[in-house]
C-alpha cells in the first residue's frame, strides 16, 4: 500500500452514529454516517446532536440514579451534584440533583459514560478514521450487491467536515459502493465539486424557496443553496431533490408553486432525479431534552395522508416526480 493512500486511511472525522440498513437515503439499502456540525439551525431538527462540532453530553435525567459516579472521573469537572444538608445520623454528603455545566467543553473521554451503571450518559460524538468507516461499511457489502445500495454521508452537514467525506467517498468508489451525500447545499461551490467527483447521488434539501423565510427557518438565506444546485444539475451530477414539509412554515400553496416553477427548467436534464418529499415527524425531540436544548415546535405539524396526497398532487400538475418517505 503506498504512502499516500495510507495517508489518506489515517484521515479522521468526527462521526456521531452511524445506522445500517436504511432504505429511505438512496437507491437499495444503505449505510449512513452522520457528520457532526452543521450551518444551519433548522427548527425541525430530528438531529440537535449533529448540529456543533464538540463533543456532546447527552443527558437521561429519567434513568439516572444521582449516584455520584460520575463527577470525579470526569478530568474538566462537567458533572456536577448539589449536595444534601449533612443528618445527624450521617457523616457525609449524599448527592443528589445531576446537572451537567454546559458551558464546559467536553473532551470526548467517555469516562462518565462508562462509569454510568444506568446508562444514562452517553457522549455524541466519535472520532475515527477513514479506515474504521470502510470496516463498518465493508460488513454489509453483500447487501450492497444485492439490491443496489451502498453509503450515504449526512449529518450534521458532510461538507463541514469536507476532505474526510472526500477520501472516504474516494475509497467506496474504488471498491465499486454506490456513494450518496445527504445536504443542506450551504457550502462553498469549490467544496461541493470537490465531493462530487465521488458522489453518484447528490441529496440536495430545499427547505424554503423564499430567502427571508429561508433565514427565519434555518438561520441562513438561501441564495447560495439555490446557486449551487444549479451548478451540480448543470455540470450533469446527479441530483434528487429533499423537501421537509412543516405545516404552516413551508406547505402554502403559493409556496410548493413557487419551488416547483423554479424545479421545472432541470425536468429536461437526465441528471436530475426527481423530489423526495420528508413530512413532518417527531424522531428525535427527546434527544432535545438530553442537550438541554429547547426545541421550539410545540404544535402537532404532522400530516394527514390526504394532505400528502394533494401537495403531490400539485407538484405532479408541474410534469415533476414526487415520492413521499413516510417513517
Amino acid at each position: 500500500m503506498s504512502t499516500e493512500i495510507c495517508s489518506i486511511l489515517e484521515r479522521q472525522a468526527r462521526i456521531f452514529n452511524v445506522q445500517k440498513y436504511s432504505l429511505y437515503d438512496g437507491p437499495g439499502i444503505r449505510t449512513l454516517i452522520f457528520f457532526k456540525g452543521c450551518p444551519l439551525r433548522c427548527r425541525w431538527c430530528s438531529n440537535p446532536e449533529g448540529l456543533e462540532r464538540k463533543y456532546q453530553v447527552m443527558y437521561m435525567e429519567d434513568s439516572c440514579i444521582h449516584c455520584g459516579n460520575c463527577s470525579p472521573v470526569c478530568p474538566v469537572n462537567i458533572h456536577f451534584f448539589a449536595n444534601q444538608d449533612v443528618k445527624p445520623a450521617r457523616t457525609y454528603y449524599e448527592p443528589t440533583k445531576h446537572t451537567i455545566n454546559r458551558s464546559i467543553d467536553c473532551v470526548g473521554c467517555r469516562k462518565c459514560e462508562a462509569i454510568c451503571p444506568k446508562k444514562a450518559l452517553s457522549i455524541a460524538g466519535t472520532d475515527l478514521k477513514i479506515s474504521d468507516v470502510l470496516e463498518i461499511i465493508q460488513q454489509d457489502a453483500l447487501f450492497y450487491l444485492s439490491s443496489g445500495g451502498g453509503v450515504t454521508l449526512g449529518g450534521g452537514e458532510v461538507t463541514a467536515q469536507p476532505e474526510f467525506a472526500t477520501n472516504l467517498l474516494m475509497e467506496c468508489q474504488r471498491m465499486g459502493i454506490n456513494t450518496a451525500i445527504e445536504t443542506c447545499g450551504y457550502a462553498k461551490l469549490d467544496t461541493l465539486l470537490m465531493i462530487a467527483q465521488f458522489t453518484d447521488l447528490f441529496l440536495y434539501d430545499l427547505k424554503h424557496i423564499d430567502s427571508d423565510r429561508h433565514y427565519e427557518l434555518t438561520g441562513v438565506r438561501n441564495e447560495r443553496i439555490l446557486d449551487n444546485l444549479t451548478e451540480l444539475i448543470h455540470r450533469g451530477f446527479n441530483v434528487k431533490i429533499r423537501m421537509p414539509l412543516i405545516r404552516g412554515m413551508n406547505d402554502s400553496k403559493d409556496t410548493i408553486c413557487r419551488t416547483m416553477e423554479f424545479l421545472q427548467p432541470f425536468n429536461s436534464c437526465k441528471n436530475f432525479q426527481g423530489i423526495d418529499l420528508l413530512p413532518y415527524h417527531k424522531l428525535g425531540i427527546n434527544k432535545y431534552k438530553q442537550l438541554d436544548m429547547s426545541y421550539t415546535i410545540t404544535e402537532d405539524l404532522s400530516f394527514k395522508a390526504e394532505e400528502l396526497d394533494e401537495i403531490a398532487r400539485i407538484i405532479g400538475g408541474y410534469e415533476l416526480q414526487a415520492s413521499i418517505i413516510r417513517h
